[in-house]
């Protein structure tokens, strides 16, 4: 799918790789709306990008996905693409994971996207066409002390994903997902944290990569749209052996 000219939902994008994804969209030539609670943020970042449209979403408010998509569509007169990059981390062992806490993660790393989905397949269906990209996380491929349940969800929509490609596929919607590896943005500071830091290494002496740029995983999702693989990882030893 080339974007010049489509129409790319991107939640999360005032700041890291949901920012880095819009401008390198509009530089593509896609209409890019912009999708977040930072509404001043977006209004900013609309003025710079030409075709673009800020427009406020909390992803934790069905009803709120819902006006947005409407927004954009009424807006638009159609959805090309969505990406779901919106998201909250939360590190924390088993045995101290707080239960209200993880639910508020589902809420806004799960269920959100989810809905989000359902709003726009009926609108790309009647188009012919579309392209879904949801932004999961290498922890979904790991076993890491501290982040099982964040892991957990992140896995959880990989496999929703990937189940929406199969039933998607007659109907010309292309269903993928994206797993960064750690990046160079805000989402470690405002990560819920009630675990130790975990180690930078795994015990052998093995260091692993320095984290990647928001530019660097923008250009991976990028990738992703105009490939229509289902899968894409930040870096090829992420892949599941087989």
């Amino acid at each position: 799918m080339g974007l010049k000219g489509k129409v790319v939902i991107v939640t999360g994008a005032s700041s890291g790789i949901g920012l880095a994804t819009a401008r390198l969209l509009a530089e593509g030539g896609a209409k890019v709306a912009l999708a977040a609670r930072s509404i001043e943020k977006l209004e900013n970042l609309s003025n710079e990008l030409p075709d673009s449209l800020a427009v406020f979403v909390e992803m934790t408010d069905k009803a709120s996905i819902k006006k947005m998509t409407q927004t954009v569509f009424d807006h638009f007169g159609q959805i090309d693409v969505l990406i779901n990059n919106a998201g909250r981390g939360y590190d924390a062992s088993v045995e101290t994971t707080d239960l209200d806490e993880l639910t508020d993660i589902i809420e806004l790393d799960f269920i959100g996207p989810i809905f989000a989905m359902q709003q726009v397949i009926p609108i790309m269906k009647t188009q012919g066409q579309g392209s879904i990209i949801n932004i999961s996380s290498g922890t979904a491929l790991m076993h890491l002390p501290g982040m099982g349940g964040y892991a957990a969800v992140k896995a959880a929509l990989a496999h929703m994903s990937l189940t929406a490609r199969e039933e998607l596929l007659s109907n010309n919607i292309n269903v993928s997902v994206v797993y960064p590896y750690i990046t160079l943005t805000d989402f470690e500071k405002n990560t819920i944290k009630e675990s130790e830091e975990t180690t930078e290494t795994d015990g052998s002496g093995y260091k692993p990569p320095k984290a990647d740029t928001a530019e660097f995983i923008a250009g991976k999702i990028v990738e992703c749209i105009n490939s229509n693989e289902s899968e894409v990882f930040a870096h090829d030893w992420m892949k599941p052996r087989a």
